[in-house]
């Protein structure tokens, strides 16, 4: 049995959140970085588009705070979006201070300036987003995650797959802090014990619950289960959010196509070449994200087709080529020369919007665990998450998270020897394959069922399913040795009960929750919370 490692943070999640948080504590504290596979496995490496951020003299907070309030439809929280692009100038300050290199304008002579190249994306008024061409998340990553491998109080540790949440309560000690986690260590098998003054959720989203996602495979609500489980507190979960724009090819797996296209004049067509955008909103392509995903979806069952079109070939090839070199060359290995044609697109599940409950400093409901970037719910993005706000909040609230760590720590003390994994009535499961069969059953009955346009009807046969769905995989998890499949399925079950309740409990349609059984809105905005029956159920 692997001895119990003990950090004073543990942080689960290796992307820009979690990055984020390791390098503002290392100074002072002892930090492991868990990642379920690869480091890069996370949805901050795929990002394209940017960072919103208020960074020109002609933008205001006040005027991205109420693009944002705007953007989400009535459920924002103000006070979390104030403080977010609040400190938006001086997160984007660090990043370049960690090294970022952020896309630079261009001077008549064709050389860089000292000015930042900023884009515009839909629901934005100004040009705000800072970005690094169209591959921002992974300079983001790479930037600080050699920023992570080069300090001595950071352990990354490569496939660990977190199970569950240790807390005083499961334990039958006094209070309800969280001790440290149960992590699967694929390469050894074995379960280890990590023990840590603080833990730390930046697990991600939950879109791999559906079939058609963005999103790479990790994205399986692992940290919103774990909380679940713990006790905390989950708000507003059914406001998924589906990109409109995914390339829609067989080999093309989870390929996004940035909105900063449409940013930059790329319009939506269909097969015969007409454009659609203006029936639904006079923003056209340029608005909010849940309006083009509609209207996409309308025209796709109104006429029957398989995808519609993104076309930018109007503009120069030198400009696609510079600002989207990713989409360029990710397009032309299909076949497609978005110079010259335009490309086939479908919407997919994109981002969860809501999550785990937080305070300003991203603290739980369970003391001593913090829940940061999309795993968590701050209130920023209300019933829309508005392009390129996420990616703010990550650093955003790893670096409050990390400050509030720090003031704590010393009246924290490191968790006694904690009781090992027990998995003597456990075996090897022969029967892998019924986790194959759930986790497609799961996934094709959220597209169908919860998707973007929803019914009461859609929503009971659902939670219907995911019921016997949740009683087959207790069993076979009571019963089988833990793999990463497992695992993965347990939690995205989970969550995909906790989205199907939320969305039958909102009576209404607002934002990324529509359905066309109650298709005004309420005149009251609420937020949608569910409660844990009991700590560690």
């Amino acid at each position: 049995m692997t001895r119990q490692q003990q950090y004073d943070v543990l942080v689960i999640g290796s992307g820009a959140a979690g990055l984020t948080l390791a390098l503002n504590l290392a100074d002072r504290l002892s930090v492991a970085v868990l990642s379920k596979g690869s480091l890069s496995e996370g949805s901050t490496f795929w990002a394209q588009g940017g960072v919103a951020a208020v960074l020109d003299d002609t933008d205001t907070v006040d005027a991205h705070v109420q693009d944002t309030l705007i953007a989400g439809a009535g459920l924002c929280h103000e006070d979390a979006v104030r403080q977010i692009v609040g400190d938006s100038r001086e997160a984007i300050g660090w990043l370049i201070q960690q090294g970022v290199p952020f896309t630079r304008e261009r001077g008549e002579d064709g050389t860089e300036t000292e000015d930042f190249h900023l884009t515009r994306e839909g629901g934005h008024s100004h040009r705000r987003i800072i970005h690094a061409a169209d591959a921002t998340g992974a300079a983001i990553f790479n930037t600080l995650q050699r920023q992570a491998q080069a300090h001595p109080n950071i352990a990354l540790l490569e496939n660990r797959v977190a199970i569950d949440l240790i807390t005083s309560s499961k334990l039958g000690l006094p209070g309800h802090r969280c001790l440290g986690a149960y992590i699967l260590n694929r390469d050894s098998g074995h379960v280890e014990t990590f023990s840590a003054r603080f833990t730390v959720l930046a697990t991600g989203g939950a879109s791999k619950v559906y079939l058609y996602t963005s999103n790479p495979d990790s994205a399986s609500g692992d940290g919103i289960a774990m909380a679940w489980r713990a006790g905390c507190r989950v708000a507003n979960l059914e406001f998924n959010q589906f990109h409109p724009t995914c390339l829609y090819h067989p080999q093309a797996k989870s390929f996004l196509i940035t909105e900063a296209l449409r940013g930059e004049g790329a319009v939506l067509k269909l097969p015969d070449g007409t454009r659609f955008m203006p029936h639904f909103d006079e923003r056209a392509e340029l608005a909010p994200r849940d309006i083009v995903a509609r209207a996409i979806d309308h025209e796709m069952k109104r006429l029957g087709l398989d995808c519609v079109h993104l076309d930018i070939s109007h503009k120069p090839a030198a400009f696609i080529r510079e600002h989207f070199p990713t989409v360029y060359e990710r397009c032309l290995s299909f076949g497609i020369d978005i110079t010259r044609e335009p490309i086939p697109v479908v919407p997919a599940a994109h981002y969860t919007c809501g999550g785990v409950m937080v305070d300003s400093n991203g603290q739980t409901d369970v003391d001593q665990l913090y829940a940061i970037g999309e795993t968590s719910f701050t209130g920023l993005h209300g019933a829309n998450r508005m392009a390129s706000n996420s990616l703010l909040e990550c650093i955003v609230y790893g670096r409050a998270a990390s400050r509030h760590i720090l003031q704590r720590w010393d009246s924290a003390p490191l968790p006694d020897q904690l009781p090992p994994w027990d998995e003597s009535q456990v075996t090897d499961s022969d029967e892998d394959v019924i986790i194959s069969h759930n986790w497609d059953e799961l996934r094709r009955f959220m597209w169908d069922y919860v998707g973007i346009v929803r019914t009461t009807k859609r929503l009971q046969r659902a939670k219907h399913r995911v019921d016997m769905l949740l009683a087959e995989i207790h069993e076979f998890y009571s019963n089988y040795r833990v793999s990463r499949d497992l695992l993965e399925l347990r939690n995205l079950a989970l969550v995909a009960d906790l989205i199907i309740r939320s969305a039958m409990l909102r009576r209404e349609s607002r934002g990324l929750h529509y359905t066309l059984d109650y298709p005004q809105l309420l005149d009251e905005a609420r937020d949608t919370i569910l409660q844990p029956p009991s700590a560690d159920d």
